[in-house]
């Protein structure tokens, strides 16, 4: 074995090394721009120096409360100020934040909080009542036995007060009162190691119980770095939160902010409106937002929009494969399209499409299509590619031949908490095995046909739901369509679309218009993807914007077999 040498024996000291954390792009905010609007939420404004106090005061708070390093905070709280400002304070303590999606109910939620042994629960006011029922319901699974974490209700002066009376007769610390606890001068210390936990976030948890997805502050800060440099965000952007924070930590772009000393405009509630309205009046100029929440944008009611644009805006879309329509749309009202793609054990999106500036002179429904596909690595991620799972070879770079996306590098998790089956499961031969399904086109894109589970298996013939749903977006009555398999007696199981419809349709003879739509499929597609039922009605949603695909198949399951005569 060749020893490696270096040119010289220089010792790393503390003058030269010290550990990566995005915490340090707070202080430099505060530094550099103290005056400038750090965020904004309604009638509330901080400035960056502000917002720096406020998180020292956050840190220092929680210390006296003897919550520090291997403690773990959860905040269950929208896009507000105090879910911000926990992305900093919480770390800042050395303790570890875990953002809880709001839209759990409350058993799952009360299995979060116990398997990562929660010290301290910080609610925005409106989900109260359901972080009074998990802990109900951990405090019952535990027969008492486990540590009542300290509770912490955030007020927001948005919002009627009512229910923060409540929480305070309940027990609960008010989220300003708890932050007068604390010195806004805090000596907060870095981490030493930067393989020191920084966050911890749950899988969805479809088929078993969730698992908590380990980051560290070094993936944080090549994450948060990378997001400036593969968008070419300029200092100063003025970011809007479509994105839920708790969904990756917002795709780590709470920490970006700091690193490019924008502006954070916070929304509560997503609506189509309230993007035009801010765009307009708050000069945003970047959001990042689900495909399914891009749909509602270019659907949205004349009445809901403004119209032109006063600006380009970036807007950064990942978490399904987004139809090609719907890119080509948002395109033509003003919008440029970053496709990224990734997963909360990647920090948040890992990959992305970059734009070719060969693909401007393109006809637009080839420069969607081309768009639409997964693309690259980032620049934090070391490597990338589609392999056979089967022999860990990658498949050729054919755009036909299926393999499964894998990843290596910093910005993969440190693992899953307190699961070694897993953790030795999705580490298999060296690689995180993403268990999404896709090709290797010549040019070294990579594009998703699937998560492995989606795909759909009639007479033998591999279906990717996401080409059909891609070619059913196109029929001018469909505002949104999932494909998911259903058992067929002929086939073993066949496609089956469940359609969401424009506001616009009118309301026919809805076995007319499956007829219609099959009969458009049709003319698009092989004969074997065609839908052989559609149900029509709203698509469950996860709190991010994605279909939630499991229901689906499981409605679809319920439905009973496709018979041989049925369409």
């Amino acid at each position: 074995m060749v020893v490696e040498r270096d040119i010289d024996d220089l010792p790393k000291n503390e003058a030269n090394y010290t550990a990566l954390t995005p915490l340090w792009f707070l202080d430099r905010a505060a530094m550099v721009y103290p005056n400038r609007k750090s965020l904004v939420h309604g009638s509330i404004e901080y400035t960056w120096l502000q917002t720096y106090r406020r998180c020292r005061q956050l840190a220092s708070a929680l210390t006296k409360r003897s919550v520090t390093f291997g403690s773990t905070v959860a905040v269950i709280a929208p896009n507000v100020p105090a879910m911000y400002e926990a992305h900093f304070g919480i770390p800042m303590a050395g303790a570890v934040l875990n953002a809880v999606n709001v839209r759990l109910n409350a058993d799952t939620i009360a299995f979060l909080l116990g398997h990562c042994s929660a010290a301290v629960v910080m609610v925005d006011q409106e989900f109260f009542p359901l972080a009074e029922e998990a802990l109900k319901v951990l405090e019952n699974k535990s027969k008492g036995k486990s540590n009542r974490p300290l509770l912490i209700v955030i007020a927001d002066k948005n919002c009627d007060p009512a229910p923060v009376q409540y929480a305070l007769e309940k027990g609960a610390i008010e989220y300003e009162q708890f932050l007068e606890t604390g010195d806004p001068e805090f000596p907060w210390n870095p981490p030493q190691d930067e393989w020191q936990s920084i966050a911890l976030g749950y899988t969805s948890g479809t088929t078993a119980s969730p698992k908590g997805v380990v980051l560290h502050h070094r993936g944080a800060y090549l994450m948060a770095m990378s997001n400036a440099v593969v968008w070419s965000m300029k200092e100063g952007a003025v970011y809007l939160w479509t994105l839920p924070m708790f969904h990756c930590n917002g795709w780590c772009f709470t920490w970006t902010l700091a690193a490019i000393c924008g502006t954070n405009i916070c929304l509560r509630q997503v609506t189509a409106k309230a993007v035009y309205s801010t765009i307009t009046h708050l000069g945003v100029t970047h959001f990042s937002a689900a495909p399914v929440v891009l749909n509602t944008i270019v659907n949205a009611p004349k009445e809901e929009t403004i119209l032109p644009l006063p600006r380009l805006v970036h807007v950064s879309t990942a978490g399904a494969s987004p139809p090609p329509s719907v890119l080509a749309a948002m395109t033509q009202r003003g919008f440029r399209v970053l496709h990224t793609y990734g997963l909360s054990e990647t920090y948040g999106p890992s990959t992305i499409c970059t734009w070719k500036p060969e693909w401007d002179l393109l006809p637009t429904d080839v420069q969607a299509r081309l768009n639409a596909r997964q693309g690259v690595r980032y620049v934090s991620l070391e490597k990338l590619d589609v392999i056979n799972p089967k022999d860990m070879t990658p498949v050729p770079a054919d755009g036909k031949t299926m393999g499964e996306i894998v990843f290596k590098g910093n910005v993969v998790m440190k693992g899953y908490l307190k699961n070694p089956k897993a953790n030795e499961a999705a580490f298999a031969g060296g690689w995180y095995h993403s268990g999404d399904l896709a090709v290797k086109h010549p040019d070294g894109y990579i594009e998703i046909k699937d998560r492995s589970k989606d795909i759909i298996i009639s007479g033998g013939e591999n279906i990717s739901s996401v080409e059909v749903e891609n070619i059913l977006y196109q029929h001018p009555a469909i505002l949104e369509v999932s494909v998911v398999a259903r058992p067929d007696e002929q086939w073993g199981e066949s496609p089956c679309a469940f359609v969401t419809l424009k506001p616009n349709v009118k309301e026919t003879d809805q076995q007319q218009l499956a007829k219609d739509i099959m009969n458009f499929s049709r003319s698009k597609m092989p004969r074997y993807w065609v839908p052989k039922s559609v149900v029509f009605g709203p698509l469950p949603k996860t709190a991010t914007g994605k279909i939630q695909k499991h229901l689906l198949r499981a409605k679809a399951k319920e439905m009973g077999p496709v018979g041989k005569s049925r369409l």
